[in-house]
């Protein structure tokens, strides 16, 4: 049943991104290169688009293709991101210019997170050395 679930909620949010661009069905079946009936049957659940499908109706909705796959259960949302991607790409509120700005600052935060966990655990590791090793000591100041 997740299938069918997949399924229905890639043909909704497909015609929930058609309808906000203002697309009619006609015209993003001609620009997807499928046919009318076969686009009204993806959006209604009735069939499963394959990925290069997904692609061409991703370039007909101007979207990313990554959205459509996300929402498709085609790709799995990048691990250790807590559903974040996945959920500003398939938001649709918003434009594709504002999913990727927001996608970059949370990226930035992310790396900048690690890189201060990062030092935190070279600073641990430092001042606590392994059993056996000796502690360097510091020089001491001359006065």
């Amino acid at each position: 049943m997740l299938y069918v679930a997949n399924m229905n909620s890639i043909g909704d949010y497909i015609r929930q991104q058609r309808e906000q661009a203002k697309i009619s069905l006609r015209q993003l079946a001609e620009q997807a290169g499928v046919s009318n009936p076969y686009l009204s049957q993806v959006e209604r659940g009735l069939r499963k688009p394959s990925a290069e499908i997904l692609q061409q109706i991703a370039k007909g909705l101007r979207i990313s293709a990554e959205a459509l796959y996300v929402q498709a259960g085609i790709l799995e949302d990048r691990p250790g991101d807590s559903g974040v991607r996945a959920a500003l790409l398939t938001d649709p509120q918003l434009t594709e210019r504002q999913k990727q700005v927001l996608i970059e600052i949370y990226e930035s935060f992310r790396k900048e997170s690690q890189k201060t966990h990062s030092a935190e655990v070279v600073a641990v590791i430092r001042d606590h050395p392994a059993p056996g090793e000796e502690a360097q000591a510091a020089p001491e100041a001359t006065e």
